[in-house]
């Protein structure tokens, strides 16, 4: 049996004295899509920060692709974990294409050019933006361009954290379409959200972290039906 792609075991953070996670268990599997379900601070951000390399655990151990992980976000990056942070990850004074150049400033200015052409074919709404700042975008417009900056350094495992946030249901379809997309060329994929029915059906395995730990782990309705008991009606539903 191969290893996991991802692989948390009994992993502890802090952020100064606030501790965050006690003991947070993951795996995930190459390709598989699998939906980290919580209420707000139960740690779920946290252990995006900790798997791409932002926050150090206190305890316990964290391996991509089979060895321990390192603390340099950008050779994370390279090696293909990359992480959409919760909120719009964007710089807003900056126009649509210099976000995009700035995440491929290491490479040769023909190549970065072709792969920027190829997502705006991709993603057509914002090619006839390409000149306007990105604080002038809407929200949906925004976390389309947070996606095409993580796509452009060609992730194995995308961390997409609270993705539907503050997004009308016509954004977060159009956001999902690209998600499924993803999946089907064999991306695994981490989706972190407080509000995921839109979610659901895109995910292999569900997750339920509580008071920052793994409660359990297995099918996506059974992961749905914990996170409901823990939280009444206010658990998440599916999309069908």
């Amino acid at each position: 049996m191969s290893s996991p792609l991802l692989e948390l075991r009994g992993v502890a953070a802090s952020y100064g004295p606030y501790r965050a996670l006690f003991k947070v268990d993951l795996d995930v599997a190459a390709g598989e899509t699998v939906v980290l379900l919580g209420a707000n601070g139960t740690g779920k951000s946290t252990v995006a920060r900790v798997a791409s390399g932002l926050v150090r655990p206190t305890s316990g151990t964290v391996a991509f692709r089979g060895a321990p992980i390192g603390h340099s976000i950008a050779a994370l990056a390279t090696s293909g974990l990359v992480h959409v942070n919760e909120g719009r990850a964007i710089f807003s004074s900056l126009t649509v294409e210099e976000n995009l150049r700035l995440v491929r400033r290491t490479e040769g200015r023909k190549e970065t050019k072709n792969r920027i052409e190829e997502l705006f074919q991709s993603f057509p709404v914002l090619s006839g933006f390409r000149d306007r700042n990105a604080g002038a975008l809407s929200g949906g417009e925004q976390r389309q361009l947070s996606l095409m900056k993580a796509l452009l350094l060609t992730p194995v495992l995308l961390f997409a954290d609270e993705f539907s946030l503050g997004l009308s249901p016509e954004a977060t379809s159009r956001l999902l379409e690209h998600l499924v997309h993803l999946k089907e060329q064999g991306t695994a994929m981490v989706l972190i959200e407080s509000r995921v029915g839109p979610l659901l059906d895109l995910a292999d395995r569900g997750v339920v972290l509580s008071r920052g730990r793994t409660l359990m782990s297995g099918p996506v309705d059974d992961a749905v039906e914990t996170f409901s008991t823990l939280h009444g009606s206010a658990g998440p539903q599916s999309a069908s």
